[in-house]
């Protein structure tokens, strides 16, 4: 068969056209950080521990955005309650780098100011105010100190961190606690922005979303002010994947693989509570057949 010069010319336009595209999809799948068997290590307090503890915390949705995406990462869980900054430190090397991840995400900050005087001091000039710390302030060390060394022993050790700034404490915005966690998060953000590293910047993504649904007094993105309820770990998720490089239309893939999690919870939380509820009648059934029996004992000896 002979190809005309038109022919040619429209065979070269498609050729063309095909391997743009193709470039396009190569440069869009580019985008995402995260490859395929590479590790990512949450390192976080109880918010990070409920994110992977709960069948749809926010480590599960970022986890399963990813594979939506395809994307295969392997979790390293290193979420645990209570835990502020210099505790995570302290337990870096077991609990993340021994695991050799490619990725760390560090969530931490609101039990550095939540937990008052037993908490840990934005650096020395506020570790040195009297009367703010307890007598261990020191064994604590600062803030600013404990997650620069975080950040660098992670880097050193060929984990790429993944900053999140501290989401909120209590959903009124304007209390003391908010006000102090503010240059905690600042620094954060100078710290992400110094070394070059991803920022999901939750705390202001979490207070445009409460001041858009503007419901004193109610519950927008946490359970009790703190800890996350379903909106509040989908919004920790899709910052996470963002950092990660996740664009609008990867961002809509993760989404839709969360609705299969959110109804198998929902139908694990309905079997519990039919569990508790027939546990609660069981016990309350024994209790009042051992009540008529010990009635009927007592009533026994009146009758004879």
């Amino acid at each position: 068969m002979q190809h005309t010069p038109a022919s040619k010319f429209l065979r070269s336009i498609f050729t063309a056209a095909a391997l743009a595209a193709f470039g396009i999809m190569q440069r869009a799948s580019a985008e995402i950080a995260v490859k395929s068997g590479d590790k990512i290590a949450f390192l976080g307090d109880s918010i990070t521990a409920g994110g992977w503890g709960s069948p749809v915390g926010y480590v599960r949705l970022v986890i399963a955005g990813l594979e939506a995406n395809g994307v295969n990462a392997e979790p390293v869980p290193a979420g645990i309650s209570g835990h502020k900054s210099d505790q995570m430190l302290a337990r870096l090397e077991k609990d993340v780098l021994s695991k050799k991840p490619q990725w760390m995400t560090l969530s931490c900050g609101v039990n550095d100011v939540w937990h008052g005087k037993r908490g840990v001091p934005l650096d020395d000039a506020a570790a040195a105010k009297p009367g703010e710390y307890d007598g261990n302030v020191s064994e604590r060390g600062t803030y600013k100190k404990n997650i620069t060394a975080i950040i660098e022993k992670a880097s050193a050790a060929g984990a790429k961190p993944v900053i999140l700034t501290a989401t909120v404490i209590q959903e009124a915005l304007d209390n003391a606690e908010n006000a102090r966690l503010a240059p905690y998060n600042d620094f954060l953000r100078s710290l992400a922005k110094e070394k070059h590293l991803p920022l999901a910047d939750l705390n202001e993504v979490f207070q445009e979303r409460i001041k858009k649904e503007a419901k004193p007094g109610t519950k927008t993105v946490t359970s009790d002010g703190v800890h996350m309820n379903g909106e509040g770990n989908k919004l920790m998720a899709i910052g996470v994947l963002q950092a990660f490089g996740l664009n609008a239309a990867e961002l809509e893939k993760a989404k839709a693989s969360w609705a299969p999690l959110e109804a198998a919870a929902a139908e694990a939380a309905k079997k519990q509570a039919e569990a508790r509820a027939a546990a609660d009648k069981a016990k309350a059934d024994a209790k009042a057949k051992a009540d008529a029996e010990k009635a009927k004992a007592q009533a026994a000896p009146n009758a004879k």
